[in-house]
């Protein structure tokens, strides 16, 4: 296939049908008829020799090929759009165009509020996609394939080929429901660890840090269940005798409508990290710096005691 002989728009189209998994989606995304997406799809598996996408139980499939093109031509778009977009000196309010942020469900329901507000003030013709991952690979891999615009990690390990700041450090509570036991008094290892706990860990584990401080002070919990999720965690806690431990401000912001407790843990627990994770190419893109600049800002209005 000669370079020459593809539309540049074409290639926007593959992305928007490989991200969307849905030609009619892609073609709601891109503005254009279910008709003119299926034509420009079929002039890419002619151009490609491959058939890009193959129907599945869930919407459209990618190829093998499709697969290893993707982060090529999500590069290459952005490339475009980038060299074509908006301008050091163009307003916000004058966008058209969508961000996609890739965050724990958790931290979606914390602060997505605040950054949408935050986003429609100064450019109203920006959108807001959030996706979640289940698993810590997947959010280096989506900055760097162009998945997302940017990932907010908690916990992220370092990357030597990302760029990274440090949104804010959460403290651990201890959390059971209103009129459990652990609500009152004194809170000792020993008394944490009497009870069946929740655990949080997007892969199942059932084994925490918590445990090895709990059995440094000579004492072991039992962890009934593991929960992908820290809302999810709560809610479990705020229908039994369960305890659990979640960031400060997602339990400070449920306690009220979940009926929830909260106390010091008894154990010298590290605070959560979140962080802003971005490709270098974005780097110095005015429309990246100004999300960035709005994450921040929507960080640091939840930012803990």
């Amino acid at each position: 296939m000669k370079v020459t002989s593809l539309d540049l728009n074409l290639l926007v189209v593959l992305d928007a049908v490989l991200e969307e998994g849905s030609v009619t989606a892609a073609a709601r995304r891109l503005d254009l008829s279910v008709p003119a997406v299926s034509r420009a799809l079929g002039r890419l598996r002619t151009a490609f020799g491959d058939p890009l996408l193959v129907r599945s139980s869930r919407g459209l499939k990618p190829t093998a090929h499709a697969l290893a093109l993707r982060p090529r031509v999500r590069a290459l778009v952005e490339d475009a759009q980038n060299l074509l977009g908006p301008a050091e000196d163009d307003a916000p309010a004058a966008w058209r165009r969508t961000f996609t942020v890739l965050a724990p469900e958790d931290l979606i329901g914390c602060f997505g509020e605040d950054l949408l507000t935050l986003v429609r003030a100064e450019a109203p013709g920006v959108q807001l996609r959030f996706l979640s991952e289940g698993r810590a690979a997947d959010e280096s891999a989506a900055v760097r394939e162009g998945t997302a615009d940017v990932t907010i990690s908690v916990n992220a390990p370092k990357e030597a080929d990302l760029r990274a700041e440090g949104l804010v450090r959460d403290p651990l509570l201890g959390v059971v429901r209103a009129g459990h036991p652990l609500s009152r008094g004194e809170v000792t290892p020993a008394r944490f660890a009497a009870w069946d706990h929740v655990v949080v860990s997007r892969h199942g584990r059932l084994r925490t840090a918590v445990d090895r401080l709990l059995e440094a002070e000579g004492v072991q919990r039992t962890v009934a269940i593991s929960v992908p999720g820290f809302t999810t965690a709560l809610r479990l806690i705020a229908t039994g005798h369960l305890v659990g431990i979640a960031p400060a401000t997602l339990a400070d912001s449920l306690a009220d409508a979940l009926e929830l407790a909260t106390f010091p843990v008894p154990l010298a627990v590290k605070p959560l990290r979140v962080s802003m994770l971005w490709h270098p190419r974005h780097e110095n893109d005015p429309s990246h710096r100004w999300l960035r600049a709005r994450i921040r800002e929507a960080a640091g209005r939840q930012t803990p005691p």
